[in-house]
């Protein structure tokens, strides 16, 4: 007996399969990723950035060669834990869409089977399966534009970041010289 508040579920799965629910997993992985990616950028990582303007600051030296090096090797540490997820939030998107194909093949795969057993051509049974076969690519190529939609928006933030980083240093460097 499966509780009332599964039942919307179970009904999903039984109308998807079970790549459906690897669709779901991945899904689900995809945006903790992102709620973290998230998390990271509004709290952790404006901590981080402030410290990195103090501890820049707080050296006399600004504008030697060794200074601006030593600048862009800390912005560029500071960024790259801000990237730090972003490789493997792109595989989590592009595998969405495979498994969704992948559900596609293996419904029809079902489908097909199931005529054969049967050896009456139902056009309604075919109809209700080929559309019980499509779910899975709808509900991955669904997974993959919203997470296609963040990864995009977190590569422009950190592009943003960079320039942003750059310049309260150098305004910062400006302002304790003046």
């Amino acid at each position: 007996m499966i509780p009332l508040w599964l039942d919307p579920l179970a009904r999903l799965v039984d109308a998807g399969g079970v790549v459906l629910v690897v669709i779901g997993v991945v899904a689900a992985v995809l945006f903790a990723m992102a709620l973290e990616r998230w998390w990271y950028f509004r709290f952790t990582h404006r901590r981080a950035r402030r410290a990195l303007i103090r501890r820049w600051v707080a050296r006399r030296d600004h504008t030697s060669w060794s200074a601006l090096t030593l600048r862009e090797v800390w912005t560029q540490a500071l960024l790259a834990r801000l990237r730090r997820t972003l490789p493997w939030l792109k595989l989590l998107v592009g595998v969405c869409p495979l498994l969704g194909l992948l559900g596609t093949v293996t419904g029809m795969i079902s489908v097909f089977d199931s005529l054969a057993l049967s050896e009456v051509s139902q056009a309604r049974a075919m109809a209700d399966g080929v559309a019980r076969a499509t779910l899975p690519t709808l509900v991955g190529m669904a997974v993959a534009v919203a997470g296609l939609l963040f990864t995009t928006r977190l590569e422009q933030l950190i592009r943003r970041e960079d320039q942003k980083l750059h310049d309260r240093m150098a305004r910062a460097a400006e302002e304790t010289h003046a």
